[in-house]
């Protein structure tokens, strides 16, 4: 009988170390493979970079004070869309997939993939709002740098045009002049300058690109299956002297 209670920890203990060292290969060659293309960063990249140089150069404040001194002349009351505006292409994601038009993830895969890109997106603005103190041009705030809204738009953009645009790229289309009103409508509402729109939008791009190259990693390390599959085995034995049987659970 004490053989028999030994094989069966010994076959729970040895099938539990072969399913930790599976787990182990899948997040490894998970994150050896993760779909990261460079050729994609050459947008947002392009959009951070103008960002972050009109930061210090004189020519593009310059410019900038210029666009803002042109829409002040056409300002009669602000239109506070661009407040709604800024989430209407994550939206229409679900929005979609609710009228039965399937997107590329199904519901917990693509929420888990738009919080990660709002996890990225959120913390590199708030960070970067407070490192840089660059004054509005309402001047009602020293957080213009970079904006946040149009952030919010362009990662709602890219995440629709990534889930739909193998259904059609009118669908991603769409959502890239809803995210660029949004930019527009805070430069109009004298709440953002052209460098802070266009850093917000390429922060909004590379953090939603960034949430679906990382998504394997994410979903096999933080969010794993809960799907419980219980393989059970009994293996009777008979040594020549006693009897008994053995049993193998695997979780």
């Amino acid at each position: 009988m004490f053989k028999s209670i030994l094989l069966f920890l010994v076959s729970i203990t040895a099938v539990s170390a072969q399913n930790s060292v599976s787990d182990s290969i899948v997040v490894r060659d998970t994150v050896q493979n993760l779909k990261f293309n460079y050729k994609q960063l050459i947008i947002p990249g392009v959009l951070i970079g103008y960002g972050f140089i009109g930061l210090e150069s004189d020519q593009l404040k310059s410019f900038n004070t210029q666009i803002r001194d042109e829409v002040k002349e056409d300002i009669d009351n602000k239109i506070t869309i661009d407040d709604f505006s800024q989430y209407a292409p994550a939206a229409s994601v679900y929005a979609l997939n609710a009228m039965g038009i399937e997107g590329k993830n199904n519901l917990k895969d693509r929420s888990i993939i738009l919080a990660t890109s709002y996890l990225i997106m959120s913390t590199t603005v708030f960070s970067l709002k407070h490192i840089t103190k660059v004054e509005r041009p309402d001047g009602t705030s020293n957080n213009s740098f970079p904006s946040g809204h149009t952030a919010n738009a362009f990662a709602g953009a890219e995440f629709l045009w990534q889930e739909y645009k193998d259904k059609s790229i009118w669908y991603g289309i769409s959502g890239y002049i809803v995210a660029t009103g949004t930019g527009l409508f805070r430069m109009y509402n004298n709440r953002h300058w052209l460098t802070d729109v266009a850093a917000g939008a390429g922060i909004g791009i590379l953090s939603t690109k960034a949430a679906y190259w990382l998504f394997p990693y994410v979903k096999n390390t933080i969010f794993p299956s809960k799907e419980n599959k219980v393989t059970s085995m009994i293996m009777p034995f008979y040594n020549g002297k006693q009897m008994g049987a053995g049993m193998v659970v695997q979780f």
